[in-house]
């Protein structure tokens, strides 16, 4: 759903400016009564009728972004759990989701790559039956 117009605001309250009841406004450019009152006390309160920002909630990592970032600097290889229960230990409480999405909205992944790949299990996969090939022709 898009937001009104800001032609349509201001309309409607140039409309009631001039003598006109919130109300007959309302219906004239069919709007919604609280619609219309909304823009007006808005206007009164700040001299805008202009629209506000949709969405976008600021999340309360980004007060403590620094911190966040010289930890991941420090120690690349932490894991999510570990960076909250360092910023626990800061009296910061906050959950793994919400560290997964601030270091998302920089571009910061946590995949793994080769230089962090350990080393493979034993008995797994062609491994185990290799070394029985081998066992079998000493």
């Amino acid at each position: 759903m898009k937001p009104y117009s800001g032609d349509l605001r201001k309309r409607v309250v140039e409309a009631v400016a001039a003598g006109t009841s919130r109300r007959a406004a309302a219906e004239r450019f069919a709007v919604s009564v609280s619609t219309a009152i909304k823009w007006l006390q808005r206007w009164q309160q700040s001299g805008s009728v202009a629209v506000r920002p949709i969405g976008g909630s600021r999340s309360r990592l980004e007060d403590h972004a620094e911190l966040l970032l010289a930890l991941v600097a420090a120690q690349p290889d932490l894991t999510l759990d570990e960076l909250c229960a360092a910023l626990r230990g800061s009296a910061i409480t906050t959950s793994r989701s919400a560290v997964w999405r601030f270091f998302e909205r920089r571009g910061i992944s946590f995949k793994k790559n080769p230089a962090r790949r350990r080393a493979r299990a034993g008995g797994c996969g062609r491994g185990a039956s290799g070394m029985a090939a081998r066992a079998a022709l000493a």
